[in-house]
């Protein structure tokens, strides 16, 4: 149980350490939450850091490489793009990397604004296993979901989840126009890593087509661009 006294010092030391996916020691890693951290106080440094990853990265859940390689931290910087798993990783290891204690927080959602192509392929509008990063600061953990670039929310008429260090930045129930945007409908907890074989279990079952047996590799396609297609057909 977080109590409001929790602070670096007392903070399970595995929320401070790198881990296979979550690779704070990577020199890549680093450097990137140097540069972009900056000076300050950690819940500057960390919604810096938040903001760097929820737009210079490209939202990408096709491209996803349920591997311990294809899901490091670092391979999200080397790529340019991830899914809301990796996302999070990335924002967690670059936390842990400046002394920030940092952790991976799971649950499933209903999407009611995938693209109609995504919804063919998933078969289905629950993603399970969504993560997002909590952050301790202040003495008390936060919600940060660095999934989404602003880029992609323009397109999709989403409201981009902002970031304050205070408050948690979870999504929204409802878009830009009052229609239903995500649901949280199941709480998995929170893990110092990626717990990969849970969530290569889950999505196997949950999304057959996408990461079943007969899947071969990543899937190619991009979000971005057909989300702004579907709008356009909207007009």
């Amino acid at each position: 149980m977080t109590t409001p006294a929790e602070t670096a010092a007392t903070v399970d030391p595995s929320y401070l350490a790198s881990g296979p996916c979550v690779d704070s020691d990577h020199p890549a890693v680093i450097a990137f939450a140097r540069q972009h951290a900056g000076e300050g106080d950690d819940l500057t440094r960390a919604v810096r850091l938040y903001y760097v990853v929820r737009d210079e990265f490209r939202y990408d859940p096709y491209g996803v490489e349920l591997t311990t390689e294809g899901m490091k931290a670092s391979a999200v910087l080397a790529r340019g793009d991830g899914f809301c798993v990796t996302k999070a990783a990335l924002l967690a290891a670059a936390c842990r990397a400046i002394g920030i204690p940092a952790r991976l927080g799971f649950a499933d959602v209903r999407n009611h604004l995938a693209t109609e192509r995504m919804r063919r392929e998933m078969g289905t509008d629950l993603f399970v296993y969504h993560g997002f990063t909590e952050i301790l600061l202040n003495g008390k953990w936060v919600k940060a979901t660095p999934a989404f670039n602003l880029s992609l929310c323009e397109k999709f008429d989403v409201l981009p989840l902002e970031f304050d260090g205070v408050h948690d930045s979870v999504f929204h129930p409802f878009d830009a126009s009052g229609q239903q945007h995500m649901e949280y409908v199941r709480e998995r907890g929170s893990y110092a890593d990626i717990p990969l074989d849970d969530i290569v279990q889950s999505f196997a079952e949950v999304y057959p087509r996408m990461f079943g047996p007969d899947r071969t590799g990543p899937l190619d396609g991009d979000m971005e661009r057909e989300a702004a297609a579907e709008s356009a057909r909207r007009g």
